[in-house]
């Protein structure tokens, strides 16, 4: 009884929270049409993304920028499902919301990072779109960074009741 009790969460999928505000779900669909942009232009151009990192000049040279790519890329695509109110189990609502914000931290991480002037090219867009760096890249990485937060505070998953 006690096994069927304590590990129902990684068992069934369930409807998300109702958003604290009609806010709240816009911004979430807006952070997540944000976040498909850049997915996809990523990936369109996947094969030249990580020499764009790799040239950021991050430790761990060329190796790094494959590693970073390709996790930045998995933790976009982990954010959809929490952003876009998916029927999901509880655990993978919770793995998918802080995807969310390892998402908006890495791109803020790395935005910072080529500040630096390591490249003339944004790696907001990946190496499809060329953008030119300096403090907007900041901005809009910090502006998803509010986004992640206040899309988690309204859809939080946990310690309220779905309304009926």
């Amino acid at each position: 009884m006690a096994y069927t009790t304590d590990m129902s969460i990684f068992v069934s999928a369930t409807p998300s929270q109702v958003p604290k505000t009609k806010n709240a779900g816009v911004i979430s669909l807006l952070y997540a049409t944000i976040i498909i942009i850049l997915l996809v232009a990523q990936l369109f151009t996947f094969e030249d993304f990580p020499a764009l990192l790799a040239a950021l000049g991050l430790p761990g040279g060329e190796m790094c920028g494959h590693i970073t790519a390709v996790v930045l890329v998995i933790f976009e695509l982990l954010a959809l499902p929490f952003l876009l109110r998916m029927y999901l189990s509880p655990a993978f609502r919770i793995v998918s919301m802080i995807a969310g914000w390892l998402t908006a931290g890495t791109l803020l991480f790395l935005t910072i990072w080529e500040s630096g002037g390591h490249t003339s090219n944004s790696i907001l867009l990946g190496a499809t779109v060329p953008l030119p760096t300096g403090a907007w890249n900041i901005c809009m990485s910090l502006a998803l960074c509010v986004l992640a937060t206040w899309a988690s505070w309204g859809l939080w998953p946990f310690g309220r009741t779905r309304k009926k």
